[in-house]
């Protein structure tokens, strides 16, 4: 297990293996993930804590409720963020493609393709 902090709070890989990989992400309130897709990466959100302010390109921007889920199929452009005045807290569990991330978009000014 190990924790990652991130400029939007941090992850933690809570299992790892050459099939899947299980994540829990901290948003910090007012954050968000960059807008980003994946080319092999396919990935299902649980969302513990908060309420996900999640947006895709095929339904615009959206809420998703502590119990729901969120679901990435690769190539679908996405983002993640938490609202101003709560934290996130999502369970992800995902094919371990972990540096398939396309960045379009992004408020930290990192790296823009092919990168975590």
């Amino acid at each position: 297990m190990r924790k990652i902090d991130k400029p939007w709070g941090h992850e933690v890989i809570w299992a790892e293996t050459d099939n899947y990989v299980g994540k829990i992400l901290h948003i910090d309130a007012g954050h968000r993930l960059s807008l980003q897709y994946h080319n092999y990466k396919e990935e299902t959100i649980y969302v513990m804590e908060g309420t996900l302010l999640a947006w895709s390109e095929e339904e615009g921007a959206v809420t998703v409720n502590k119990g729901d889920t969120w679901y990435n199929e690769p190539g679908r452009i996405h983002r993640f963020g938490a609202p101003q005045d709560a934290d996130v807290v999502l369970l992800e569990v995902s094919t371990p493609h972990l540096n398939d991330v396309i960045r379009l978009e992004d408020d930290y000014e990192r790296e823009q393709d092919g990168c975590h």
